[in-house]
């Protein structure tokens, strides 16, 4: 889902320069987040209810979304994240199925190793001044697995104010205190009216990938 949104933008320090685009891209892909996974049940029960799910269950704490691109510096390949836990969201699930979903996430937050990366993706590639969230809004119902399973999420992702269908492919597990949804979805930043960018010394891929890892418990009076 949302889950962080993803947008590629170029190192804009002086860091590559200093140590040699070789070791910055070593350094780099070492920082880099690694892909969401669910975490392992308690006791490695793997089991999950969907009758026992009915409800609505809201976005907590310890939760996270962003992005996942790759970079060339100087012929050299860099993946970069982005990762943010301002994420908030609800969910209902009724006989069994996911009927309703929504998540927003604050772009202006979305963060990696590098500030003036940071500065660039705010800025000149989304403008978060005047598109301050992302957000994903399912649009068809999902049918909940039996037990820890892959599940397709059909809605709409919203960037940069640019509204695309996309299909995400999550995985649904449970926690100790609730259910944890994670995956991602590929995009593709010039359909989102976002740029690349290209700068001589560095060029982004023009597709990435959303990533995200929610946890979710149960609304009041659920």
């Amino acid at each position: 889902m949302l889950v962080g949104v993803g947008v590629g933008v170029a190192v804009l320090g002086g860091a590559a320069v200093v140590v040699g685009p070789g070791l910055y891209a070593d350094w780099s892909n070492r920082a880099a987040a690694e892909e969401p996974t669910l975490d392992a049940p308690s006791g490695g029960a793997g089991a999950l209810d969907p009758a026992s799910l009915a409800g609505g269950w809201t976005v907590a704490d310890g939760s996270f979304a962003g992005y996942r691109v790759h970079e060339v510096l100087q012929g050299e390949d860099v993946t970069v994240t982005g990762r943010t836990d301002q994420v908030t969201g609800s969910f209902t699930v009724a006989d069994g199925t996911l009927t309703a979903a929504t998540v927003e996430v604050d772009m202006a937050s979305v963060a990696t190793d590098e500030p003036p990366r940071d500065a660039y993706f705010r800025g000149s590639a989304l403008d978060v001044g005047t598109f301050p969230t992302a957000t994903f809004a399912l649009t068809e119902p999902a049918d909940l697995p039996a037990r820890t399973a892959d599940v397709e999420l059909t809605g709409d992702l919203t960037i940069h104010g640019v509204t695309r269908p996309v299909t995400v492919e999550a995985q649904v597990g449970p926690t100790t205190d609730g259910v944890q949804v994670v995956g991602s979805v590929p995009i593709t930043f010039s359909d989102f009216d976002v740029e690349a960018p290209s700068l001589g010394f560095v060029t982004v891929d023009d597709a990435g990938s959303v990533e995200f890892g929610l946890d979710l418990v149960r609304s009041a009076g659920s």
